[in-house]
């Protein structure tokens, strides 16, 4: 793997602590519109697991004498953006978009941590593990399924819609910022390399919509 400019850490850590941000706040609104009890009190932990991730990233940028609310400003607008016009209206809408949106985003990010180097890369892939979401919002939507078939139609829409919108939210963060397309491009070696890059990414995201037994 070729050299990559180090400058580019900030910026992954930038736009992860804001993801995270507002993926607790996502979080804890979502568990608002849960059925049961038990759904709602899920939520509310994987909400505070967020923040506790958030923190953890904002520490690192203080380490590196960085201010987070600085590292973090030029992402608001792109994420802000996605979510504001990706608002899940029911219950079933926000586990999809956290399991698929936020999932293809979680895969991009991990494939770019991987160029990164120690404590960070160590650091991005943690805030990035899977917290308990997957399987809770697999189960419950399946659960949705197998009571009316016609709830697979409509959430296999919703899916395609998420991904369009996450991709082009990728691709305007990407675009705007020079570092972290040179980190991808010294990262993967060349342009063929990209294109795994995104196949990997592609196919990460057909288990996903299998998995939650929508079409791909």
């Amino acid at each position: 793997m070729a050299t990559v400019d180090q400058r580019a850490v900030p910026d992954l850590l930038g736009v992860l602590a804001y993801a995270e941000l507002t993926a607790f706040d996502r979080l804890a609104e979502d568990a608002r519109l849960a059925p049961t009890l038990d759904g709602r009190a899920s939520l509310a932990r994987m909400a505070a697991a967020e923040v506790a991730h958030h923190g953890r990233l904002t520490a690192r940028l203080r380490e590196l004498g960085i201010e987070p609310a600085e590292a973090m400003a030029p992402f608001v607008a792109p994420l802000d953006a996605f979510h504001d016009g990706t608002r899940a209206s029911t219950w079933l809408e926000g586990l999809v978009k956290a399991y698929v949106g936020d999932g293809l985003a979680t895969d991009f990010y991990r494939e770019i941590a991987a160029f990164l180097p120690q404590p960070d890369r160590a650091l991005v892939e943690e805030v990035l593990a899977d917290t308990g979401y997957a399987d809770f919002a697999v189960r419950e939507v399946r659960a949705a399924i197998v009571a009316d078939r016609a709830v697979a139609g409509r959430l296999a829409l919703w899916a395609r819609r998420l991904v369009g919108e996450a991709l082009t939210q990728s691709q305007a963060v990407i675009a705007e910022h020079d570092r972290l397309a040179e980190l991808i491009i010294a990262g993967t070696g060349d342009l063929a390399g990209v294109g795994q890059l995104l196949q990997r990414i592609t196919t990460a995201h057909g288990h996903r919509m299998r998995a939650l037994g929508l079409n791909p």
